[in-house]
């Protein structure tokens, strides 16, 4: 990883190997607490992260309090991360899921010197040490280009779409949009707001499908919250036809849990882009401990296959997230299938 380091050299060598391995892990003595703040346990993918998280914890991670969970509620999050800096956290990794709502606890986190790492999402305004997550944009552009090829460019989809309060679901949003304008302009896309709820999702697919019973695929914003409500409905609807066969609905879907695999394995869905559960909790850990060592990075690739980029209000490290298929559904690399063996 491209890195400029201060402090002690002995600390520097091990930091910049870009892994979990900081110098003075368990300790105060790197500079004081992280406070962990998990945005919900509503949905598997964010369950799997707090395992992860907790995991590294528990064997060597860096000093950290107890983590606390905001459950998808910004005014929570607000109260959890001023409960931590109270306890005497002097970083923080949280995950807002509304974007826009946290710039002015970030800036008070600025003003007392508190480095920031975010998760999965990269707030709007306000200053961060490092934003840990993958391409959104890249979701939506691969996703697009997976239906429009298995559909031949035409027919009918439905969008199932995260909070677009969120930078996350806008950057879906938006790329899936503007490569169905550009690449496949012939095929219908029905774009169905959810706020990340899979009781919405199924409501209003639900009413997609009673007008337009021709639906020919579905891309799914997030497999942890959509993706057991849409297999339902689908069954239900007699409309759950496995991949191979005649009026089977073409599904993308993102996030990559355990149950997505699985899925993809029986063929009632045919793909989803892998986020890294694993990685997020790992580099989050990682980010926070560089922070309170003082260390710097600069814009470019990493040794863990990743490239920081620099955006207005700081850098953000855009981790590996791969396609999977049937073709490749039990790659033992894949988080899900490591979590799915320890079960």
């Amino acid at each position: 990883m491209r890195l400029r380091t201060t402090g002690a050299a002995a600390c520097a060598a091990v930091l910049a190997t870009a892994v979990l391995a900081g110098c003075n892990r368990g300790s105060d003595t790197a500079g004081g607490r992280i406070g962990i703040d998990v945005p919900r346990t509503d949905t598997d993918f964010w369950n799997s992260y707090q395992q992860y998280l907790e995991k590294d914890l528990d064997h060597g991670g860096p000093a950290a309090l107890p983590l606390s969970n905001s459950q998808n509620d910004i005014a929570k999050v607000v109260a959890d991360v001023q409960a931590l800096t109270g306890q005497g956290a002097k970083a923080i990794v949280m995950a807002p899921q509304d974007t826009g709502a946290i710039t002015a606890e970030l800036r008070r986190l600025a003003e007392q010197k508190i480095p920031v790492v975010s998760v999965d999402t990269r707030p709007d305004e306000g200053s961060v040490y490092m934003v840990v997550r993958a391409d959104n944009r890249a979701y939506g552009e691969k996703s697009c280009e997976y239906l429009g090829r298995r559909l031949g460019g035409r027919g009918r989809v439905a969008e199932l779409q995260g909070d677009l309060s969120s930078v996350n679901g806008r950057d879906r949003s938006e790329a899936f949009a503007s490569c169905m304008r550009r690449k496949f302009p012939r095929i219908t896309v029905h774009e169905l707001a959810t706020d990340w709820k899979g009781d919405v999702a199924s409501g209003k697919l639900q009413s997609l499908l009673a007008q337009h019973p021709d639906l020919d695929g579905l891309y799914l914003q997030a497999g942890g919250a959509f993706l057991q409500p849409t297999l339902a409905l689908l069954e239900q609807k007699k409309l759950l036809k496995p991949a191979g066969s005649h009026g089977h609905l073409t599904i993308i879907s993102n996030d990559g849990i355990p149950d997505e695999l699985d899925a993809i394995r029986a063929g009632k869905i045919d793909a989803t882009l892998s986020q890294p559960a694993d990685l997020y909790a790992k580099y989050a850990l990682y980010y926070a401990e560089s922070a309170l060592a003082g260390k710097t990075f600069r814009p470019g690739p990493t040794d863990h296959h990743s490239t920081i980029v620099k955006i207005k209000n700081g850098l953000e490290d855009q981790l590996p997230a791969p396609l999977v298929t049937k073709d490749n559904v039990d790659d033992k690399s894949l988080w899900a299938n490591q979590l799915a063996k320890k079960r």
